[in-house]
């Protein structure tokens, strides 16, 4: 590929006003305002012979988040996202990957505009060299190689994100400044995203309680898909003909939405509509501002998100 090929070529460009605000657990939040703060205080670092740092990997189970978050951070510092796509880069012809790697580097190092760029399945690239015995694993440390000339001279902002950190070659792992973990959420994040992607429905306190204990283990793309698919059975299902019942509901959607094996499954998959949080839950959805404590389910809790607004 030539140097000048454009950006999109290797993915898709997320502009900052496309974000979403991500529901963090406390320490995932403490660690991107800690890094934030720190590229805000960039002229009193260099004053202190230091650079803030501009490389970051997000580790963490499939459906954390590490995407939004990504984007989230983008969004905070003013710049589009190029969210490269493994498939535009991993390439079967001998040296193809590696020139693929360096083209991309190369793109958005050369843009108009400065962009973050976002690494997703990072370990389709950045995997542990190996010692060549074979044409495979020679090709394999070459582009590795090549990925870490790359990394070394491109001044931007870069994120990586994997689901096996343990897969990322050593020096490659060095390369990057800021480390964070992204966990399954817990209680209070489960009931946040639950608030959040049930909106303009709602749950009484008791019920969103009930249900985010139900989902413990589930990710927030897990979430999400259930609080979405409650919304659009009670637009659907009436127009097909489908039994509308609160039980029937629960049994078709868990039906059509499974956990990923690595995760095990929430309670609610286990009981299905026999557990005590579809009992619990209201029939049908009552609209958020109808529900007692609205106030706790609303969507977007200060105490759960990283707002936009930089700090002073």
């Amino acid at each position: 590929m030539s140097s000048e090929v454009d950006v999109t070529a290797f993915g898709d460009l997320l502009m900052p006003q496309e974000a979403a605000e991500p529901i963090l657990a406390k320490p995932v939040r403490g660690a991107l305002l800690e890094w934030l703060t720190e590229i805000w205080a960039e002229d009193e670092l260099r004053a202190a012979k230091l650079q803030p740092r501009r490389r970051a990997i997000f580790d963490g189970p499939p459906g954390v988040g590490k995407t939004t978050l990504a984007h989230h951070l983008s969004a905070r510092l003013g710049l589009p996202m190029l969210a490269v796509r493994p498939d535009r880069l991993v390439d079967k012809w001998l040296g193809s990957t590696g020139k693929n790697i360096g083209a991309l580097f190369d793109a958005a190092s050369r843009g108009k505009e400065p962009i973050l760029l976002f690494l997703d399945e990072f370990d389709a690239i950045g995997m542990k060299r190996r010692e060549a015995s074979q044409g495979a694993e020679d090709e394999r440390n070459s582009f590795v190689n090549t990925l870490l000339q790359c990394i070394d001279r491109f001044d931007g902002f870069l994120i990586a994100a994997t689901n096996f950190s343990g897969h990322i070659d050593r020096a490659i792992w060095r390369r990057f400044d800021v480390h964070i973990s992204l966990a399954l959420p817990g209680q209070f994040e489960r009931e946040r995203i639950l608030a959040r992607y049930l909106d303009p429905h709602g749950l009484p306190s008791s019920a969103l309680t009930a249900m985010a204990e139900a989902l413990e283990t589930a990710s927030p793309a897990l979430i999400r898909q259930l609080a979405e698919g409650l919304k659009r059975q009670i637009i659907i299902g009436p127009k097909v003909g489908w039994d509308m019942a609160k039980g029937a509901v629960v049994d078709r959607l868990l039906a059509a939405i499974q956990p990923h094996p690595d995760l095990g499954k929430p309670r609610l998959w286990s009981l299905g509509a026999a557990d005590s949080a579809v009992r619990a839950l209201p029939w049908p959805l009552p609209l958020a501002a109808d529900c007692s404590g609205a106030a706790e389910n609303a969507p977007e809790s200060e105490s759960a998100v990283v707002p936009f607004r930089r700090a002073p």
